[in-house]
């Protein structure tokens, strides 16, 4: 008995230990999307101050494809020491295993929730010679294309993409799926007219806007946000209730020692409260996280069980 305890004890030293100590290298923080995106600037922003924090280089890896599950698989498939990180979203969350026939890992057991980093609504754009300058004017407009409709997303299985499925369902027009590899090439299919829609978040298509190439039409938020107060929501144009919001969290492998999760935890909700982190945050439109790995997990759970009836409803099904 004597023993087995002295064994517990010095595993909860050694435990109490590696938290200490880590990291004690550079830590990987992946993420499932392009240079530009969206998730970049939020990786990009949180790691510049976590390299203080940590004394560690904190190295962002860019693996886009497969609507973001390339990047978890490899999060996914990683040491469970903490090293690898990766920033995870709706689609390889949420939704995947909800459409996918197969994946390369269970988001649900093979990724540990650390915490939200933020979350925002897409917003729908088209190109700017498109004649509607309403939700209900493209509506009208997309019926009267007789199918011909394309629309554009981040990604399949994405935010981006299922918005939309939930919104031609709604609303009863057709159109044509083309995923793209992120947020900036979407938005190019846009603005050159070879996409006529995109539901996506409004950061990465700020310089498109600024530009003058595409028109904002509505806001999948549930009530106007303090960012975007002049863009109406769908909601309130003739969809009530409509809701769609995009989010995103740190993970790593499931596995990873609770002390350090735990630190990494800590660590974030810190980062997170830095004036300059929120004003950054802010500018783009985003709402910032934090919180607990187990509020986190809870989180992803509801949005699962959600969108997964939603997913079955629109009949959407991808191998």
């Amino acid at each position: 008995m004597k023993r087995s305890l002295a064994f517990l004890v010095a595993c909860g030293l050694a435990l109490g230990a590696s938290a200490q100590s880590w990291p004690t290298k550079p830590v990987k923080l992946v993420v499932p999307a392009p240079a530009g995106s969206s998730l970049d600037f939020i990786a990009r922003t949180l790691g510049d101050k976590l390299r203080t924090r940590w004394k560690q280089p904190v190295v962002v890896d860019n693996k886009a494809g497969a609507g973001g599950m390339l990047g978890m698989a490899a999060v996914a498939k990683a040491p469970a020491d903490g090293y690898t990180l990766g920033i995870g979203f709706n689609g390889p969350i949420a939704f995947g295993p909800h459409m996918y026939k197969k994946m390369a890992y269970d988001p649900a057991k093979d990724l540990l929730p650390i915490v939200m980093t933020s979350s925002q609504p897409n917003v729908l754009a088209v190109p700017v010679g498109n004649p509607a300058k309403t939700l209900p004017e493209f509506v009208a407009w997309a019926k009267g294309q007789g199918g011909k409709v394309n629309y554009a997303s981040v990604g399949a299985g994405s935010s981006s993409h299922l918005t939309m499925e939930l919104f031609k369902s709604i609303a009863g027009f057709e159109a044509a799926h083309v995923p793209f590899a992120g947020s900036p090439p979407a938005g190019i299919s846009v603005a050159s007219d070879e996409t006529q829609a995109l539901f996506t978040v409004a950061p990465a298509l700020l310089p498109l806007i600024e530009g003058g190439r595409i028109r904002l039409l509505a806001s999948s938020s549930l009530k106007r946000t303090d960012t975007m107060k002049n863009l109406p929501t769908v909601a309130e144009s003739g969809y009530p209730g409509f809701e769609a919001l995009a989010w995103n969290g740190l993970f790593s492998a499931a596995g990873t020692p609770p002390d350090v999760v735990s630190r990494i935890n800590a660590d974030l909700n810190e980062v997170m409260k830095d004036p300059a982190v929120r004003e950054a945050f802010a500018r783009q439109g985003l709402i910032i996280g934090g919180g607990s790995p187990d509020e986190f997990r809870i989180f992803i759970a509801g949005e699962s069980a959600k969108w997964g009836a939603i997913i079955k409803k629109v009949g959407i099904s991808i191998d």
